[in-house]
């Protein structure tokens, strides 16, 4: 049978923008039926949904050094890999059957030979939309959980802001403290983007970083007694800006530094005395440390969601073809909301 696939052609510069034509669309071909070899523990899955994510963009690099990155590298004439939504056809383990539903870790390709699927998530739940365990209930949603709640311990009444809010983490770090009766505030890059965060995602208040020339003076004017809760996705300007307006012992969640894939040189941070001086614990964190949180992440978010108390924004391109032009999107700010690629509706 014919497999369609989204290959990764070559290494990208550093500091060079992606594009399309770093990836092309080709098709090899699988044999459903002896895809597994016997003994084998591995899974053959169809992909229906795949997740385009900030982390990509890192992996398009060649690192030279291992500790540039805590993922590696795509490899040039090999599928692009990341996370996804799939249903199982065959199966040689012991805890996925055929026609399972799953989502983790798979190939930008119509059917996919995971040779080790422990790393994947079950999904029970089919009465929400599928697509949301690429975000809302996948690998962006345990971070917004882990970094906002584990990590921060978010108090009713508390000031929070978030960068890149209107993105697949921003969007649900935004609810929760909503949720917990926090005060909102998040910075996006376009006014419609603002206009989501406030008028559907219940922001108290949201700004376009783009049109603030002094972005200390902005924090000023939504925090004029200053943050306690800051989640960091950007780094550079803005967590320098930050610095100067966080509270005593008020508390920063790292999960990524979106602004800086793209420069030869990132930015340097400059206000750290700040942390001594105010007390303040900023902690980096990788999502897969929370994995085994997961069951204890639904509990909190599935109910909400299903009462419509949660929401979630998806901007969705269909066919695999779309892929490439999808990424490259993501990485260029003009998504608005989750960027998924539906592969196949079944």
């Amino acid at each position: 049978m014919r497999n369609k696939q989204v290959i990764f052609r070559d290494f990208v510069a550093k500091g060079a923008f992606p594009k399309e034509s770093d990836m092309e669309v080709t098709e090899s071909t699988i044999e459903l039926t002896s895809a597994l070899a016997e003994g084998s523990r591995g899974v053959l899955v169809k992909n229906l949904y795949l997740s385009c994510d900030p982390y990509m963009r890192g992996r398009m690099r060649k690192l030279t050094d291992p500790a540039e990155s805590y993922i590696p590298s795509f490899q040039p004439g090999s599928p692009v890999t990341g996370l996804g939504v799939a249903r199982v056809l065959e199966s040689g383990h012991p805890n996925f059957k055929k026609g399972d539903l799953v989502w983790g870790p798979t190939g930008w390709e119509e059917y996919s030979l995971l040779p080790a699927p422990e790393t994947c998530f079950k999904i029970e739940h089919t009465d929400v939309p599928l697509s949301y365990y690429t975000g809302l209930l996948g690998m962006p949603g345990l971070t917004a959980y882990a970094g906002f709640i584990e990590l921060c311990s978010p108090k009713k009444g508390e000031t929070v802001f978030i960068s890149a809010a209107s993105g697949a983490v921003g969007q649900l770090v935004g609810q929760l403290a909503k949720l917990f009766g926090c005060y909102v505030v998040g910075s996006a890059g376009s006014k419609e983007k603002v206009d989501l965060l406030k008028n559907k995602l219940g922001f108290d208040e949201a700004f376009n970083y783009k049109e603030e020339s002094n972005l200390d003076a902005a924090l000023k004017r939504y925090f004029p007694e200053g943050i306690d809760i800051y989640f960091e996705n950007v780094g550079g300007k803005t967590l320098d800006a930050v610095l100067l307006n966080m509270k005593l012992h008020g508390r920063i969640a790292v999960c990524g530094m979106i602004s800086q894939y793209n420069l030869e040189q990132p930015e340097s941070v400059h206000n750290l005395m700040q942390l001594i001086k105010k007390r303040v614990r900023m902690e980096g964190f990788n999502v897969i440390d929370y994995y085994h949180l997961y069951p204890k992440f639904l509990e909190m978010v599935l109910p909400p969601t299903k009462e419509g108390r949660i929401v979630y924004i998806e901007d969705t391109v269909e066919g695999l073809e779309s892929g490439p032009a999808a990424l490259v999107r993501l990485f260029s700010g003009h998504n608005v909301g989750k960027q998924v690629v539906l592969v196949a509706r079944e």
